[in-house]
């Protein structure tokens, strides 16, 4: 297991306004019409995957506030595994969510995004998309800029 260095912290907003209102401009538009629920799930995987512990701590939360049952937040690090617990719309944004987010071989895989086109109409698949890429954005600048949730 690799330890991370938690070198200075930025306060990158603040130094960045502009770009700030253009990313929640950005967020409010991605998820646009999508199933709360769904949108969370999305959100804590792509922070589960890229170590963001802001990210996550802040989207775990909302997911038990809007009523997520807490086997899901629990499993959802293993939802290939936890069988029927997640709808196959769900497990089709999730695998979705994994290839956009990893892109192991440099391009999310036909069968992934066929799965996920089966599940959703274009429009709706176009905002999960694009929310996908905004969760991994916001994870991205949390993660550089050493933002750490406020537990406790």
């Amino acid at each position: 297991m690799t330890t991370h260095q938690h070198g200075p912290r930025m306060d990158f907003f603040a130094h960045a306004p502009k770009f700030y209102k253009a990313m929640v401009a950005l967020d409010a538009a991605a998820g646009a019409g999508l199933d709360p629920a769904l949108k969370e799930l999305v959100k804590i995987r792509a922070s589960q995957l890229n170590h963001c512990a802001y990210c996550l701590d802040m989207h775990v939360r909302d997911a038990r506030s809007q009523g997520e049952r807490e086997e899901r937040v629990y499993l959802l690090s293993a939802w290939e595994e936890a069988g029927t617990l997640y709808t196959e719309r769900e497990q089709a944004a999730l695998a979705l969510t994994e290839a956009i987010t990893v892109l192991t071989d440099g391009f999310v895989p036909d069968e992934v995004y066929e799965r996920a086109a089966k599940h959703f109409e274009e429009g709706e698949l176009a905002q999960v998309i694009a929310l996908i890429i905004t969760i991994n954005s916001w994870n991205r600048i949390a993660v550089t800029t050493r933002k750490t949730p406020a537990l406790g």
